[in-house]
Formats: structure tokens, C-alpha cells, sequence
């Protein structure tokens, strides 16, 4: 049996990309200044060396040919892994990931794959203001087509970008920018997490607890300081949002009769609100408490560090939903 090691969210994902680069002749790399500069957060640093630069190189600073030229590879054979250096700039290119990444397979009757990887950096941190610190993972839910992953620790950072450049459909990468230097135990050897099932972090019987990404972790401290106070939560991790593994969740649910959601978008419109909609459509009966939404304020992410600490939930915020929802309908 495989150990563990320690590594950060960053090196994991670096990990992955050299592992299938050494696997896959058809796995390459390209994105702005993802070449010998090693991307805007360090995870690409040293591939063109070890690689090459026509395996891992720069593109012009253009969202559009970056992935209107992935999906282009991936339909003549090859296996890409493109960067956009923030998911904001996914905006320049929704024609790209929407119309063609996402459809193509079944507008030409599956007679071909786009085996594409997006990796994109998202998230508030640093100050970086409204047009670089975005969540965006709701706009990509009714994206058919598209899988859409979202690793919360070092491993399924690893893992789940594995499973990723292995997959015949395009994946829509997020990575949190506060994740980076996370550090966690890694499996060694070979190392692979399946796309769209989730994990569960803790078990408990009061509240089932559904958080994405960053807010996974601050879920999951939220419910250590609970069970102090006796509210047992079960945090479930989606690991994305499509495939969706909402068995795992309903189960929950029949459990517990108590939901909160979260995440790190804004309220209005965000994955909160749909996985609300579909566990009341088919567990309404189970409910002895109406849903709770725990997310991101409905307004921009401000460019100053303090003020943009105010915008996202944090462990009282989470801690505090939860207590009122575990005594409501009581």
C-alpha cells in the first residue's frame, strides 16, 4: 500500500500535469505566460524545461484563441491542458466553452470528443478587485457538456486533474486562489479521484452541510466549534458541479430534515439556489426546516484586502446560519 506525502495545493496540481505530461505524449500545456515563467501562480514553473516548449508554451493574451485553439487540438487528437490566468477571463471565451467545447460531441453525434482541460484560478484574495477575484461557477451549471470540477484539498487537486486530462469531455478546471499554499496529505504513486462523486468530510445527524471549494474547509472548522456546542453537522463536498452527485446529498438529507449551502459566489442566482430547488423538489416531506443559503454578498468584489474580507462567509457567518437553522421548526 501507497504512503502519504505533504503537499501543497499548488505542488499537487504541478504534480498532476508532470505525471500525465510523462504518461500521455498527447497531454500539452499552453496559456499566457504559462511557459518558462511558470503561470501567474507558480503551477506550470519548470514544465517548459523538463518538457519543452512545444509541450508546455506561452499564447498571445487572447481567452478566445487560448481555448478556441485547445478545443481545436482536442478534436485532431491531442489531449490539451490550457490556463486562462483568472476565471473571470472565462468571460472572454464563453463562445469557446459553451458553444464549442461543450457541444460539439452532440452536435455532430458523438463521432467526436473534445478532450480539453480549462484550468482557471477564481476566488477572492489578495486585493485583486472585481474583474480577478469572481466565483463564476454558476454560469457554467446549465452548461451541458462541460464538466465542471472544483478541488478543495492538495489530493483532489491531484486526483481530480488527473481524472481530468484522462477524460474524453472538456472540463472546466476551478481552482480557488486562496487553496495555493494549502497544504494536506497526497497520496503517493498513482493517484486518481472520479469526477462528480463527492466527499464527505464529517458525519453527523443534525445538519447536512453543503459546501464548495475554499468554503469546504471553513464549513468543516464552522462544525468542529459546533459539536461544542452540540450541533452535529455532516459536511459534504460536491468536488464540482457536473456531474453532480446529488444522491449522496438527498441521503443526507433523509437523515438530518436540515440543509445550509455553501459557497463563495454571491447569493442571488448561485449554486446555492439550484441545489435548493432540486433537493426541495424531491425531499420537500423530509424537510423539518426550511433550506439555508450561506454565500457571497450580491455586490463586486472590492479591490482592497480588508473590505473584500467582509464579502465571503466566514466561520462565525457559517457557524452562527447553522445554529439558527439547527433550532428551527423545533
Amino acid at each position: 500500500m501507497s504512503g502519504m506525502k505533504t503537499l501543497s495545493y499548488r505542488a499537487a496540481l504541478r504534480e498532476a500535469l508532470i505525471e500525465e505530461l510523462e504518461r500521455d505524449p498527447r497531454v500539452f500545456v499552453m496559456g499566457q505566460d504559462a511557459g518558462p515563467f511558470g503561470g501567474v501562480f507558480g503551477v506550470t514553473k519548470g514544465l517548459t524545461e523538463m518538457f519543452g516548449a512545444d509541450r508546455v508554451f506561452d499564447t498571445p493574451i487572447s481567452e478566445a484563441l487560448i481555448v478556441g485553439g485547445g478545443v481545436g487540438a482536442a478534436l485532431a487528437g491531442a489531449r490539451p491542458v490550457v490556463e486562462l490566468q483568472y476565471a473571470d477571463f472565462a468571460l472572454i471565451a464563453m463562445d469557446e466553452i459553451v458553444n464549442k467545447a461543450a457541444k460539439w460531441r452532440y452536435m455532430h453525434g458523438g463521432g467526436q470528443s473534445v478532450p480539453l482541460v480549462i484550468r482557471a484560478p477564481e476566488g477572492v484574495v489578495g486585493g485583486l478587485g472585481p474583474e480577478h477575484s469572481q466565483s463564476l461557477a454558476q454560469y457554467f451549471w446549465s452548461s451541458f457538456g462541460l464538466k465542471v470540477a472544483m478541488p478543495a484539498t492538495p489530493a483532489d487537486a491531484k486526483g481530480m486533474l488527473k481524472s481530468a486530462i484522462r477524460d474524453d469531455d472538456p472540463v472546466l478546471f476551478l481552482e480557488n486562489k486562496s487553496l495555493y499554499n494549502r497544504r494536506g496529505p497526497v497520496p503517493e504513486g498513482e493517484h486518481l479521484v472520479p469526477l462528480g462523486v463527492a466527499s464527505t468530510w464529517r458525519r453527523g445527524g443534525d445538519v447536512t452541510v453543503v459546501a464548495w471549494s475554499r468554503m469546504a474547509t471553513v464549513a468543516a472548522q464552522a462544525a468542529e466549534t459546533l459539536a461544542g456546542a452540540g450541533i452535529e453537522c455532516e459536511i459534504i463536498d460536491p468536488r464540482g458541479i457536473s456531474p453532480f452527485d446529488l444522491d449522496t446529498i438527498l441521503e443526507s438529507v433523509d437523515r438530518t430534515g436540515r440543509l445550509a449551502v455553501v459557497h463563495e459566489g454571491p447569493v442571488t442566482g448561485g449554486l446555492a439556489g439550484e441545489l435548493i430547488a432540486q433537493v426541495v423538489e424531491r425531499r420537500f416531506a423530509a424537510l423539518k426546516a426550511a433550506p439555508v443559503r450561506i454565500a457571497g454578498a450580491d455586490t463586486y468584489v472590492p479591490q482592497n484586502q480588508d473590505l473584500e474580507g467582509l464579502l465571503t462567509p466566514d466561520i462565525e457567518a457559517v457557524s452562527a446560519a447553522i445554529t439558527a437553522l439547527a433550532q428551527a421548526g423545533r
